[in-house]
């Protein structure tokens, strides 16, 4: 089979404009989690991550276009060049496809443009041609969107039809969304504490992520091996009770991929620090065999980032295996699931050659991804 590299990523959230800085700010024990008070998105104060208005600032100005975009699309357009300029190969963008992973798109422009400005495909189509790519593909499937894009990636790119694949999820903050999550009653009055005895709920945030994949490469910067889905058929937005579902597609990836459990260096959770979902978690990592590897949600530091998230933290694993170092878990002190994770709290040296990324949304589906050690 083809292998499939990463050459390239970007993240642009509240920790910095790419992944180096992401990553120095996590190094650095910093979060980008803040308390909010802004009646224009909510009638009570909130904790959410949201990138500051100097930074939209550059973002706007770096991205000004003949074509009327969206902010939406310029934090994506803004993430996606940023990568390309990282990349130290050149692409032929004649055999490269753009994907769009995302789960609002432009849903602040919602009855104020036409149906069809609404779509995320014409702003997908808008971001590739910006880019100079002339094909382009969404994945909007609820919280497992970033995971999968990478994953439909890699399977394109396995069977010839691309030589490269850009991916950029992205998402922004806004009302609809928060209120949404509020009338869930999920939302937490603090900074997340995924995996813990404590966790009050999930925060919200806004970022793009970007990951440049290849079949073609002399300075790859990892591999992505293999990935599965799965879903509950539970319920519309809570999780699987047993775990059973998104062990299934732990052990689906890691077969394809043809290694055991106790190959696996790192495990990337959802991790979205709601009582259900981490519990799902964990128990899936108890049926895989996986309670000694160490695990960490990067939900902590820039909370839940919905169709960018699946990016966000593969480019941190991306970032972690080249830098050989654990990602910690902030927010995390005590055991609050029913079996006992090895949840990272320091980051410290670690040899990686096998990271599991693991994802699950509403509507029971669930995604796994493995990415290695380049060979």
């Amino acid at each position: 089979m083809i292998p499939v590299y990463a050459i390239a990523s970007n993240i642009t959230s509240s920790l910095g404009i790419t992944t180096a800085t992401n990553w120095q700010a996590v190094a650095a024990g910093k979060i980008g989690v803040k308390r909010y008070e802004d009646a224009s998105l909510s009638n009570t104060p909130f904790f959410a991550s949201r990138i500051e208005p100097a930074v939209w600032q550059s973002i706007h100005q770096q991205t000004r276009s003949k074509n009327v975009l969206s902010p939406f699309e310029q934090l994506a357009i803004f993430s996606a060049k940023q990568a390309l300029n990282e990349c130290r190969e050149e692409l032929d963008l004649s055999q490269t496809i753009f994907i769009l992973s995302t789960t609002k798109g432009n849903i602040e422009w919602l009855e104020q443009v036409p149906e069809e400005r609404l779509r995320l495909s014409t702003s997908a189509n808008i971001i590739a041609r910006e880019l100079g790519i002339a094909k382009a593909e969404v994945i909007s499937h609820a919280c497992v969107s970033g995971v999968v894009a990478l994953m439909h990636a890699q399977r394109l790119l396995q069977a010839g039809k691309y030589k490269n694949a850009i991916v950029t999820g992205c998402d922004r903050f806004s009302r609809f969304v928060l209120n949404g999550f509020q009338s869930f009653q999920a939302i937490a009055d603090e900074p997340c504490r995924p995996f813990d005895a404590s966790r009050k709920g999930i925060n919200l945030g806004e970022a793009a992520a970007t990951i440049i994949l290849s079949t073609k490469t002399d300075m790859p910067l990892a591999q992505i091996h293999s990935g599965s889905t799965s879903n509950d058929a539970n319920h519309i937005s809570g999780p699987s009770r047993t775990g059973e579902e998104l062990a299934l597609a732990i052990e689906r990836a890691l077969n394809e991929a043809n290694i055991n459990a106790s190959q696996i260096n790192m495990i990337s959770a959802h991790g979205t620090a709601t009582m259900y979902n981490d519990e799902m978690e964990s128990k899936a990592f108890a049926a895989s065999g996986l309670l000694q590897s160490p695990v960490h949600s990067f939900k902590g530091y820039i909370g839940h980032t919905l169709g960018a998230a699946g990016v966000v933290e593969t480019a941190m694993i991306i970032e972690a295996i080249q830098r050989q170092q654990l990602i910690p878990s902030p927010g995390y002190s005590e055991n609050g699931v029913s079996e006992q994770l090895n949840v990272t709290t320091q980051m410290q040296p670690a040899e990686l050659n096998y990271v599991l990324k693991t994802a699950s949304g509403f509507g029971g589906c669930n995604a796994t991804l493995l990415i290695g050690k380049a060979n």
